[in-house]
């Protein structure tokens, strides 16, 4: 099947699928995947009227895409306060995180559905002047609807897992017409780039990894004051992130290490906060969802948005959560950071290249879940970390912002 048939047909499903999709959402709503006053901007209803002048659309998928948006979303509108500044991202999350830390101005939506009407009507709206995706989020019919538009759309932070690069290796002549729509690819590092130019890509460069260009997660001083003060120098395990599987395994470590830890707190940052009511009822632990407060000792569920920046500065040790399962891991750098020593699993894929730079600084350790009670008491037995912060891309803000600066839309 040719690629305009595959395309054809692609679009075909999503016409058919119109009448469903309402239903679908609100099955997603129940779950808390969707967010009860603003699920209808999935079908491209706009939240909000566009505000007159050129506008920039970002997006990324979800907390960590864009959260390594924000330093350049920040740069452009003190560069530029003339443009629209627009984010979309796809779950609920994101769209908390966002709402308390994106700039004055800029807009949240949420991305519509890849289906033709949804993708029209938000695109009719909007009306965007320049498009800035990130990593590797590609729906063929926003990428395909931008380009028959003739609007300028870049890739920033370019990433390709080992899953993702197989993956697309078999549907390639798909992978070149959709990679075809960029005007330009920012990859995160060469292997990356290297990637995306197997895959047909036309013009790749690898400027860094944005996420790591991105500043310390902030915190609450008040917050931080209040639980230093209840927690004084008893150890703290921060397992961030975790995946179903991986809360249990945290568990069963933190009991292992009580006999030799009895005042442990281990506190439990799921990746998907509305699990947290659940693992709260099957571990038998209070949970901050629920205002529970802050523990001196045991367990705690930790299911708040934006509360990273605490968590993390209390800790004397982070494990990193997805990588205990075949998932790739998720982002240990918001942790390296603030200087706090790392844990993560054997699958740690999806930041190859940041988990082996951790490695090799001596800032991390890869250990099996047989291993991770064992890992975790040689860190809680040695010094406190001196926090010091050694993991960093400083020019890659300011090499994105060279590549973008001719490219955005002229003042109106």
């Amino acid at each position: 099947m040719t690629v305009a048939a595959v395309l054809a047909l692609y679009r075909g499903i999503g016409w058919g699928l119109k009448p469903l999709l309402p239903v679908f959402l609100g099955q997603r709503l129940k779950r808390g995947k969707e967010h009860p006053l603003r699920w209808r901007e999935r079908l491209g209803q706009p939240g909000v009227a566009r505000p007159v002048g050129p506008l920039v659309w970002f997006h990324g998928a979800s907390v960590g895409e864009s959260l390594a948006l924000l330093p350049l979303i920040a740069a452009l509108r003190a560069d530029r306060p003339d443009l629209v500044l627009l984010v979309t991202t796809g779950t609920v999350t994101s769209a908390a995180l966002l709402a308390e830390r994106l700039p004055n101005g800029a807009i949240h939506q949420f991305i519509p559905i890849d289906a033709p009407w949804a993708v029209d009507r938000f695109l009719a709206h909007w009306q965007p002047d320049l498009v800035l995706w990130t990593e590797s989020d590609l729906w063929p019919t926003i990428l395909t609807r931008l380009k028959a538009r003739t609007t300028p759309l870049l890739l920033l932070n370019g990433r390709l897992s080992d899953r993702s690069f197989q993956r697309w290796q078999r549907a390639k002549p798909l992978i070149r017409h959709l990679l075809g729509c960029f005007c330009e690819v920012l990859a995160r590092g060469e292997e990356d780039a290297a990637r995306f130019r197997a895959l047909g890509a036309a013009r790749v460069q690898a400027v860094g990894n944005l996420k790591l260009a991105a500043k310390p997660l902030p915190v609450d001083a008040a917050a931080l004051a209040d639980a230093r003060a209840l927690l004084g120098d008893r150890p703290v395990i921060v397992a961030a992130s975790t995946h179903p599987g991986e809360e249990a395994l945290m568990a069963e470590a933190h009991r292992a290490l009580l006999p030799n830890f009895p005042d442990l707190l281990t506190i439990l940052a799921p990746r998907h906060p509305q699990r947290g009511p659940e693992l709260a009822a099957e571990l038998a632990a209070p949970c901050r969802s629920q205002r529970a407060a802050l523990p001196a000792r045991g367990l705690y569920i930790a299911d708040t948005m934006g509360e990273l920046g605490l968590w993390y500065r209390l800790a004397r040790v982070a494990v990193i959560g997805g990588s205990f399962i075949p998932h790739g891991g998720q982002n240990p750098t918001e942790a390296a950071r603030l200087g706090v020593p790392l844990l993560f699993g054997p699958s740690m894929e999806n930041f190859r290249d940041e988990s082996e730079a951790l490695l090799a600084e001596g800032r991390a350790a890869r250990v099996t879940g047989e291993g991770l009670a064992e890992a975790l008491a040689r860190l809680l037995s040695g010094p406190l970390s001196s926090r010091l912060v050694t993991i960093s891309e400083e020019g890659t803000l300011d090499a994105t912002l060279t590549i973008l600066r001719p490219r955005l839309p002229q003042k109106a």
